[in-house]
């Protein structure tokens, strides 16, 4: 506020006053962006915006009788998809930093934000591990690494001794606040051993190992279990058509779906484990590899659904694989933030294609990269590791700075819980949203304004609605 205009004579400050309230009405900026906006009122709106001048800030809208020219119809009756959850993948470099850079009580504190609803917390209700190392951890290890020429087909050596440091007692720590978060695990690659190139980098599963592989994913799932850590989902594989990461394997279509009906669907079956098999993990570019997938008949029953991300090709391609197997599953498992990223443009686009897009397409849940990184975007493997995944925090030292991610997924997790339903809502011009009913019967609405103006536009319901608008880039939640 320019406190300047204090200045002016007693005369003329209540005029002042009226004036002011109503030019923070229509600053595109201000959660407050229409005259229904109220400090308490029927809906809570909740607002993130480019310049970063509201970052999840709360305000209200009022019911209104009159509707603006352009109208969001949220429709109840029409449902879609149980939603399981919003959150990250707790890398295990992730994990060494909550554990090692901060107190016992930061910990705590922070992990009670995350992972609660209560005060200022965000409510992250699924997060995404690796089955082993991933790029983001400062080392890559396998859980049955040997050094004798000949391999463990026994898995005698088999041990989640690396994952005791730091990822377990920090998922305990998450489970004691929020014993129904679903986990779901990727590997990055199977033990060198295993593999045509012998390297953790690159290569293929050997076929002759595809049941000790299958052996390996329920001794991990058994000793997470034995730690109360319950496994609800398990990829195949992290992005198998890239080979660059380190770790990293390839799986072609039909290697995975050999694998599932050969080895790993059987040994599931067999050992009486519930954990949900996904397939693909990767880019939306080829939506015809799940399907060639699931189109194969002795594969398909043991697989629950396929899991994607976005760094090629376009979200619609889920609805693709939806259309094709509609009795199976959607995920949305990943997406990185860029340490050379825009927070303006990251907002709108992950908001739009993510949080939007991918639950608009069936998504089951919708996860963004790394939990948490260093100031230098540490830690990571060498030679294929991410030198510029920037996490939803950055933990330099014991401070603590919430970054793009961490709001693009707060306008979900905080207000969507697991069990929530899609409904039915339009898209108008300009506005892409999405639509949730919760368990406890609240309607949410996210939006982002995609145009290049502030739009102001109206939210119906139902016999009720409410005029709100958005800034330039903006996004907002409403609940009601």
């Amino acid at each position: 506020m320019d406190h300047s205009r204090n200045k002016f004579s007693l005369i003329t400050k209540s005029w002042l006053i009226i004036l002011g309230s109503a030019l923070l009405l229509s600053c595109a900026t201000s959660p407050r962006t229409t005259p229904d906006v109220a400090d308490k009122g029927d809906v809570e709106f909740w607002l993130t915006t480019g310049d970063k001048t509201s970052l999840l800030s709360k305000s209200y809208f009022n019911w209104s009788d009159k509707a603006s020219d352009l109208v969001i119809d949220v429709d109840s009756k029409q449902t879609f998809q149980t939603m399981d959850g919003f959150g990250f993948s707790l890398t295990g470099g992730s994990a060494y930093l909550l554990k090692t850079k901060l107190t016992d009580a930061k910990r705590k504190q922070l992990l009670e934000e995350l992972f609660l609803t209560r005060d200022n917390g965000i409510g992250i209700s699924y997060l995404r591990i690796s089955v082993g190392a991933s790029d983001l951890d400062d080392h890559v290890f396998s859980y049955d690494d040997i050094k004798s020429a000949q391999p463990d087909v026994a898995l005698d050596s088999f041990t989640i001794k690396a994952d005791q440091q730091y990822l377990i007692p920090v998922l305990k720590e998450i489970i004691s606040l929020n014993p129904q978060i679903k986990i779901m695990a990727s590997p990055w690659s199977a033990p060198a051993w295993m593999k045509t190139n012998k390297n953790a980098k690159a290569g293929s599963l050997l076929p002759e190992y595809y049941n000790a592989y299958a052996q390996y994913l329920a001794k991990y799932i058994a000793a997470m279990a034995q730690e109360g850590i319950t496994i609800d989902a398990i990829t195949l594989q992290n992005e198998p058509e890239n080979p660059k990461n380190t770790p990293s394997m390839i799986m072609t279509a039909e290697d995975q779906a050999n694998f599932v009906k050969q080895s790993l669907g059987p040994v599931f079956k067999n050992a009486n484990i519930k954990t949900r098999i996904v397939i693909f993990d990767h880019n939306c570019d080829h939506p015809e590899y799940p399907v060639a997938v699931l189109n194969d008949k002795e594969a398909n029953p043991y697989i629950d659904g396929t899991a994607f991300h976005l760094y090629l090709g376009e979200i619609e391609a889920l609805n693709e694989v939806y259309k094709a197997h509609p009795d199976k599953n959607l995920y949305f498992t990943e997406q990185w933030t860029s340490g050379n990223g825009s927070f303006s443009d990251d907002l709108e686009w992950h908001t739009k294609n993510l949080v939007i897009g991918a639950p608009r397409n069936w998504s089951k849940n919708v996860l963004e990269w790394n939990l948490a990184a260093d100031e230098n975007f540490d830690p990571h493997t060498n030679d294929g590791g991410c030198t510029l995944c920037m996490g939803a925090l950055t933990i330099d030292g014991s401070a603590i700075t919430r970054n793009v991610s961490y709001y693009i997924i707060a306008h979900a997790s905080k207000f969507v819980p697991m069990g929530s339903v899609r409904i039915a809502s339009n898209l108008i011009n300009g506005i892409d949203n999405v639509a949730f009913l919760t368990p406890e019967g609240k309607h949410i609405l996210i939006a982002v304004n995609n145009g290049e103006d502030h739009k102001p536009f109206t939210i119906r319901s139902g016999s009720k609605m409410f005029n709100a608008s958005l800034p330039k880039g903006g996004v907002g939640t409403f609940v009601w």
